[in-house]
């Protein structure tokens, strides 16, 4: 169907919602009290399950309809005690953490020398003989960039990292933290082992010790570090996706979903990531509910299981909605801290994009620019974007949001209200209008989904 444009009316009552998002939100009340009554929520632990049963009180009591949860078999893995150790003539404990996955060392932990690298691509290019039996020191910092694109770009090292040091024969990989901060905060993270590749622990150095580490080896070739873990894997173990919605008028079958991730690492509280995209999605959907102006569509609230491990919870939505997917017209996540929105990016139909501009025209007090049509729409949105389901992808400024990031530092100190109501704003204005538009965004070309 070709998309069409809104009435007058639509267009006023988006207006109008609009504005009073900036007037003031729940949205800080939602984070506030995710992370107060649940806290660190890693996929399988207690807090995961926890944060499960909270999202469904929260939902039923916000008054959303259809509450309910489809399970999610989710890795289950125990972070244990982290110990890294500068050694030789100026001996000093580092600032670390185990990357998410690791195996652990032996209770007497790995001593051996290290060897530094600038990247993982130099490191790729590495002789086996200077590598075999060192500990590998990947030393990439991120950029600080608004849009965050700084951390794609060295997000590799943690995840391939490991691999491809024991390949060279290595006894361990330590990375420089994939985030911005010059505070002594290691960042955790998933790392990923390759079958083809010897399991080896892996650790991530916060910014100030990785360039001690680094200023160490430029006078003292030899030098030494010790780490330990007592990182260990447990059984697979049961989670949930959380849903709920509100109800469309003559199109309730056609649905506009608004996705976060419920789990968070275990290092801090969660509160950008992902409690801060959990709120905006959820308060997003309130707003709309207490319109006069109701939606056509249905607006779907997903919360997904193990996002931080694996999309557990989105392969499973994408798996269990089988041929529904058709019925979703437009998807978008949050799941960037807190925003404000300052970009909107896409990957819709090519006939759509006028109608994405009459959209961030209707934002137009939140100083919003348009963006490119080759949006991912962000990590949960993966298997639906491969099915054909086209996205939204509303950028959030990361100018800070990396400093924290999978840290002990993911606190609600770092929750700022009025900037999480911009936000909102921002999603909820969207939302409404992908609700009521006649037309839709076309479909997206399905691809294989390998992640």
């Amino acid at each position: 169907m070709p998309v069409t444009d809104w009435t007058d009316a639509d267009l006023a009552a988006a207006a109008a919602l609009r504005d009073r998002a900036l007037k003031g939100t729940s949205a800080y009340e939602h984070v506030s009290s995710l992370v107060t009554e649940v806290g660190p929520r890693l996929a399988g632990s207690a807090g995961d399950e926890a944060a499960v049963r909270w999202a469904m009180n929260r939902l039923g009591k916000l008054g959303f309809t259809g509450v309910r949860t489809q399970d999610v078999l989710v890795p289950r893995w125990i972070r244990g005690t982290t110990e890294v150790t500068l050694l030789g003539p100026a001996p000093q404990p580092l600032v670390a953490a185990t990357l998410g996955g690791s195996i652990g060392t032996a209770e007497e932990g790995i001593e051996a020398g290290v060897i530094e690298f600038d990247s993982l691509a130099s490191l790729s290019t590495g002789q086996a003989s200077d590598i075999k039996n060192k500990i590998v020191f990947i030393n990439e910092r991120m950029e600080r960039t608004r849009d965050g694109e700084g951390y794609g770009k060295v997000v590799k090292n943690r995840v391939q990292g490991a691999s491809v040091a024991a390949n060279l024969g290595a006894v361990a990989v330590v990375i420089r933290s994939v985030g911005t901060s010059d505070e002594r905060f290691a960042h955790t993270g998933r790392m990923v082992y390759d079958v083809s590749a010897p399991r080896i622990p892996a650790f991530s150095l916060s910014n100030p010790d990785a360039d001690v580490l680094s200023r160490q080896l430029k006078t003292n070739k030899q030098t030494r570090l010790r780490v330990k873990s007592s990182a260990r894997e447990m059984p697979s173990t049961w989670s949930a996706n959380v849903i709920g919605e509100i109800p469309g008028t003559d199109r309730a079958g056609e649905i506009v979903l608004l996705g976060a991730h419920l789990d968070s690492w275990d290092l801090g509280q969660g509160a950008l990531d992902d409690g801060a995209g959990v709120a905006i999605v959820v308060e997003a959907a309130r707003l709309i509910s207490r319109m006069d102006r109701k939606p056509s569509r249905t607006v779907r609230v997903v919360l997904f299981a193990n996002e931080e491990f694996g999309l557990s919870g989105a392969k499973e939505y994408a798996r269990l909605i089988g041929e529904e997917h058709a019925k979703h017209v437009l998807a978008m996540e949050a799941d960037t801290g807190i925003g404000p929105v300052i970009r909107l990016e896409t990957q819709v139909a090519p006939e759509s994009l006028g109608a994405i501009e009459k959209m961030r025209k209707a934002m137009e007090p939140l100083v919003i620019d348009s963006g490119v049509n080759t949006a991912s729409g962000g990590a949960d949105l993966g298997p639906l974007r491969a099915l054909g389901v086209p996205v939204l992808d509303p950028v959030l400024d990361a100018t800070l949001y990396f400093d924290v990031h999978h840290t002990m530092n993911d606190t609600l100190a770092k929750v700022d209200a009025k900037t999480l109501d911009q936000t909102v704003a921002a999603y909820a204005v969207a939302a409404y209008l992908a609700a009521t538009k006649q037309g839709d965004f076309g479909r997206l070309s399905p691809v294989p989904f390998d992640r």
